[in-house]
């Protein structure tokens, strides 16, 4: 997989990672091209502009783990989110490409994929 990031075009947008879990409100994983997943950032979207694939398919969580290339920019705020009791960036999502429906993994522990768990550590 870091041969892999390694390759990847630059330019302005990034790369996300889908992480659904049912009790939280968090989209999922935002990284740079080329950086590393453990430099991503845990994010909330926006979608005032366009909504996230798995909303705009009215299938909420069923692209968890697809890997995106991610347009849009950081608002600057942070977003509670009431499960986790945490705040996390906000991100106003522009466009979602679906790159990949069957990515690396980017966590060591398994207990992270399970959507019905609340346990979300960083990636690698």
């Amino acid at each position: 997989m870091e041969t892999a990031i390694q390759s990847e075009p630059k330019g302005n947008y990034f790369v996300g990672r889908r992480y659904f879990k049912v009790d939280y409100k968090m989209w999922g994983y935002l990284r740079n091209p080329r950086e590393p997943w453990s430099d991503s950032r845990l994010v909330v979207f926006n979608e005032d502009t366009t909504l996230a694939p798995d909303r705009a398919a009215n299938a909420i969580g069923s692209d968890n783990g697809f890997e995106y290339k991610i347009t849009g920019h950081f608002s600057g705020q942070e977003v509670y989110e009431p499960a986790s009791n945490a705040t996390y960036p906000e991100f106003i999502l522009e466009k979602a490409e679906l790159l990949t429906q069957t990515p690396g993994p980017i966590f060591k522990d398994r207990r992270a994929l399970n959507p019905k768990k609340r346990y979300y550590p960083n990636p690698y």
